[in-house]
């Protein structure tokens, strides 16, 4: 077994970060460029699918054998987990500049807190409720309700809560699933650097970092995402919005850290 090296997965995770960030602002331009939701969410999974499928068919066609048993959860997982998240998040960026879209998704980790509290009767730290307290505030200066009913538009802010449920059911759903199982032009671009190459950077960082070390790090996408929408299609946050990005974020980060026994294994997030 390969020796762990913290620096390597720190830095394969930034950089999977990195994609995902850049990879908002390419489908904020398709999506205005004309490419339904559901047409952009399709070209994404299925690309990405049929490029992985394709390298394990050649490198470890064994990794690819699946149980009749597992294709209900198999299929629910995909179902949930992955298209609806990649929807629902391109529904949001539709309506939301990118940075806040990415906030409002990257709140799972206080849902599975609250989840592995209140269903699983796991016990949690009681910087679970710090967390959802920095986080529910933070929303409120991002949404900035001050304004008349808030500045963001609700489908857009709706869809973005939703695809945090999406993308907590798959953390849930992948900690039993990978508990038995081996995880594993513009539409260009988000097929293969915004879904193959940091699905695999993110994997890879597993062997170097625990999952949890992964999912504090990978928290900085929706700060480059800012960056990256700022530079390219001028996307400004005010500062009531930036500040509200920062306290959801730490927010984020202590629900990251909430149980007190994380599972061995855990996928990292779903490409946004």
């Amino acid at each position: 077994m390969s020796r762990a090296r913290p620096a390597v997965g720190y830095s394969l995770t930034v950089g999977a970060a990195a994609l995902f960030a850049v990879n908002g602002t390419v489908s904020t331009l398709a999506l205005e460029a004309g490419i339904p939701a559901t047409r952009l969410t399709a070209l994404r999974c299925t690309g990405a699918a049929l490029a992985l499928l394709g390298v394990l068919a050649v490198v470890s066609p064994r990794r690819l054998r699946i149980d009749w048993r597992e294709v209900p959860f198999v299929a629910a997982f995909g179902v949930v987990g992955v298209a609806l998240t990649q929807f629902l998040y391109y529904v949001a960026i539709a309506r939301l500049p990118v940075g806040i879209a990415l906030v409002f998704e990257m709140t799972a980790p206080v849902f599975i807190a609250l989840y592995v509290w209140l269903v699983r009767r796991e016990q949690v730290r009681n910087r679970v409720w710090v967390a959802l307290l920095l986080s529910l505030s933070g929303l409120v200066l991002v949404a900035q309700v001050w304004l008349g009913g808030g500045s963001l538009d609700p489908l857009g802010v709706a869809a973005g809560l939703t695809a945090a449920l999406c993308l907590a059911t798959y953390y849930l759903m992948g900690e039993r699933g990978t508990a038995d199982r081996d995880p594993v032009a513009l539409v260009a671009w988000i097929v293969l650097l915004g879904a193959v190459v940091p699905f695999w950077l993110s994997l890879a960082a597993l062997r170097h970092v625990p999952p949890t070390t992964a999912g504090i790090v990978a928290t900085v996408e929706p700060v480059l995402a800012s960056g990256v929408a700022w530079l390219w299609v001028e996307q400004v946050l005010t500062g009531w919005q930036i500040a509200g990005g920062v306290v959801v974020l730490t927010g984020i980060v202590l629900a990251q850290t909430a149980r007190t026994a994380p599972p061995t294994v855990v996928p990292e997030a779903v490409p946004s």
